[in-house]
């Protein structure tokens, strides 16, 4: 009875004053060497399952982000960082792993790849939650130069369950139950001694005998459930002890996991729109392209520089059509995870007479998307069928199951573009109200035929480096692009005069040559390329030009 109580007080102390903690803490050994960056690995998010809560105490400002774990290394890169990827077995110290490289980094703050970010100035309490399926690392930093703060620590979930809690509360009852047992059939066995003289010996020895085998049964009894109780427990402890964590290279788990997902998730990408249509509109407003220059590049740049000079001369002349975060039509974003990376957004806002596709690049991990192109549906097209949740980009010499590679077709369009008896006349046709190949045709023909001063000539040739291509829905392609379009002028004779419109003239200084002229325009293009074996020509989507150089010979 005594080791019966002892043992149910020991059950019952398990579930209140011996009760395990319903979280611990573990941080980061004060003896860690210093980094401008920490990476905190996903693993420690579901290492323990349920919520983990992150402190973080520094000097002035810092910033805590979430990203891809292929995104942060990437981001990372060479610079020396530490990468907090486990804890102690006692479970106070967080795992610490120290990687040597360049000294500093460039501030991570306003990175596009971040998913989300947390600024704070000396102090950060966060609750780990992950901003969509997948794998998620998170960054620490202050500014990229000094130190990331050094004072980190986790809280997890601890485990709770006691497993031994209720097998010792009913063993020990079962023992105080048997204890209980044996002392009735003790006082029995002395009161049958004492009564009737004993009786007979063979009587006395019978009842003995009958009075033992009860004491056994009962003890029996009670080592059985106390087995079966004893066996569940141990399966019990067994399940509740968390399965040890798979080794293996971290990154490319990582990465693999990320395979085939966007590299934006729409939040991010609605972020970066917006940013880019502030750029643009504070642009266009200053005629300032040194306003353009963190969200604008390549051929778009090129062409609303080249814009703003002219308007700041001639007053009429057409300003590019407005970008516009809203309203959002459409976006396509690419699921290679490789640089650069390439996403397009239709939007339609104010100023936007049709759709416009916005053309956006993102050259490295430390540059931030920039938009390449702005090119306007054609009136009355269809904008392709691409699949919302990440598509492929493929190389512009790819032609894996397509009628075309994206080189291809836009070098089909240039010949198209330049001669009217093309070999693509049939192969890439237009809308009938979207006539920007027969326009072309037409308005080189005028010039040619009402050219008695002088003679022209006109190409059309691919900027082949941006030449952008997405598989679309039906595993065909949409190809974007751009193809310089040159229109040339050489006098007919000695004292002859060519002139130029106000708009090229405010680019070659002047508006009449003797020797010859050269303009130069920006044709910002998109094809549709249907897959392999389709009967269907391409189709051109999308179109404009842009004045980006007037000269004299």
């Amino acid at each position: 009875m005594l080791l019966g109580l002892l043992t149910l007080l020991a059950g019952i102390g398990q579930r209140t004053i011996w009760a395990p903690s319903e979280t611990f803490t573990a941080s980061v050994p004060a003896d860690a060497a210093a980094a401008p960056l920490t990476v905190i690995d996903q693993k420690l998010r579901t290492l323990h399952g349920g919520t983990v809560k992150i402190s973080v105490q520094g000097d002035g400002n810092f910033m805590l982000a979430t990203g891809r774990p292929d995104d942060v290394d990437a981001w990372v890169g060479k610079t020396a960082h530490n990468t907090i990827n486990g804890v102690s077995e006692d479970g106070k110290s967080l795992q610490v792993e120290h990687s040597d490289g360049d000294a500093t980094a460039p501030n991570p703050a306003g990175s596009d790849l971040w998913v989300s970010t947390e600024n704070a100035g000396g102090q950060l309490d966060y609750t780990w939650t992950p901003p969509a399926d997948g794998d998620w690392r998170l960054l620490l930093a202050a500014d990229g130069t000094k130190p990331a703060p050094a004072s980190v620590s986790m809280t997890f979930p601890n485990d709770t369950s006691t497993p031994w809690a209720v097998p010792l509360m009913v063993i020990g009852g079962l023992l105080v139950v048997g204890g209980i047992v044996l002392a009735l059939v003790s006082a029995r066995t002395k009161d049958g001694e004492g009564g009737e003289g004993g009786g007979s010996g063979y009587a006395r020895r019978a009842r003995a005998r009958s009075q033992a085998q009860s004491a056994n049964k009962a003890t029996m009894v009670a080592a059985g459930v106390a087995a079966v109780v004893l066996a569940g427990s141990a399966t019990a402890a067994q399940a509740a002890s968390p399965s040890p964590q798979p080794s293996g290279n971290a990154s490319s788990s990582a990465a693999k996991d990320a395979t085939g997902s966007p590299v934006l998730l729409e939040a991010q990408f609605r972020r970066i729109l917006e940013q880019v249509s502030s750029a643009t509109d504070a642009g266009d407003a200053a005629k300032d392209a040194a306003k353009l220059a963190d969200r604008v590049a390549g051929p778009e740049l090129e062409i609303r520089t080249q814009n703003y000079k002219i308007r700041s001369q001639v007053g009429s002349y057409e300003p590019r059509m407005p970008v516009r975060s809203t309203k959002l039509l459409t976006t396509v974003i690419t699921s290679s995870r490789d640089w650069p990376r390439q996403v397009l957004a239709v939007t339609q806002g104010d100023g936007n007479v049709v759709p416009q596709i916005l053309t956006l690049v993102q050259q490295s991990p430390r540059e931030n998307y920039k938009l390449m192109e702005t090119t306007p549906l054609q009136p009355g097209t269809t904008f392709p069928t691409i699949g919302r949740g990440g598509t492929q980009t493929l190389a512009a010499s790819d032609k894996s199951g397509l009628l075309y590679s994206g080189e291809e077709a836009m070098s089909g369009l240039a010949d198209r573009l330049t001669s009217a008896d093309s070999p693509f006349k049939d192969k890439l046709v237009e809308g009938s109200s979207s006539p920007y190949i027969a326009d072309t045709l037409s308005y080189q023909a005028e010039v040619v035929k009402a050219g008695e001063n002088g003679n022209f000539s006109f190409t059309h040739k691919v900027a082949p480096e941006n030449t952008v291509v997405f598989r679309t829905s039906d595993g065909g392609a949409l190809v974007l692009g751009r193809i310089n379009f040159g229109f040339e002028g050489t006098p007919k004779a000695a004292g002859d005069k060519l002139s130029i419109g106000d708009d090229a003239a405010a680019l070659a200084g002047g508006k009449e040559t003797s020797t010859g002229m050269v303009l130069s325009f920006a044709e910002s293009m998109a094809v549709y390329v249907p897959p392999a074996g389709s009967t269907d020509p391409m189709k051109l989507v999308a179109a404009t030009r842009g004045l980006v150089g007037a000269s004299f010979k």
